[in-house]
């Protein structure tokens, strides 16, 4: 199987579960998207649980990616924890299943959670974490603290993003527009009024 080939599977299966959620598409559901038969998705990724895995990976390692560009590192900590979190944004904004599948993860997940062997999307979490326990003001701050700070802050980002496709309706476009324009400074605005000196 090529790279392009899987990264098709991949992304087609993140689209169902991203609308469905994991216990709402089978193997079989997303293998009729594909024209494929079930026997052959199996064949490729062996469990529907590996195939959702693949997915997550894929998207932890783009989130990982945007957030750690070689610039971040030449940034104070709090302008890095506030570019991470503004990428984290821009990549959900410009990828509504990516944004729908992490809400599902993070929030959706309590049949899932009690079993799961490997956590995807904890490394970039951790990351995150990273940035705010490196910040000089914050030096006391524990890692549970942190923890809460950081989904305080990718919450803000993650839930504008999702909402996009019933806010985009629910408001008329010029007021919409409006909102994205300015919602990136807002964002900014309230992690450094948490974490500025």
């Amino acid at each position: 199987m090529t790279t392009s080939t899987r990264d098709q599977f991949i992304r087609t299966a993140q689209k169902l579960f991203a609308e469905k959620g994991f216990y709402g598409v089978s193997i079989a559901a997303i293998a009729q998207q594909m024209g494929l038969t079930k026997q052959a998705l199996l064949h490729h990724f062996g469990s529907k649980e590996k195939l959702y895995g693949e997915v997550l990976q894929r998207i932890s390692n783009e989130l990982m990616a945007e957030s750690s560009t070689p610039s971040n590192s030449e940034l104070d900590p709090i302008a890095d924890l506030t570019e991470r979190v503004l990428s984290q944004y821009r990549m959900q904004m410009g990828d509504q299943d990516a944004a729908r599948l992490i809400m599902r993860e993070l929030l959706d997940n309590e049949q899932r959670a009690s079993s799961a062997a490997n956590w995807y999307l904890q490394p970039w979490l951790d990351s995150l974490v990273e940035c705010v326990l490196a910040i000089k003001s914050q030096a006391d701050i524990s890692r549970g603290q942190a923890l809460a700070l950081v989904y305080q802050f990718l919450g803000a980002a993650h839930y504008f993003a999702v909402s996009q496709p019933t806010l985009s309706r629910m408001f008329d476009q010029a007021v919409y527009d409006e909102a994205c324009q300015h919602y990136e400074a807002e964002l900014r605005a309230l992690i450094i009024a948490r974490l500025g000196d």
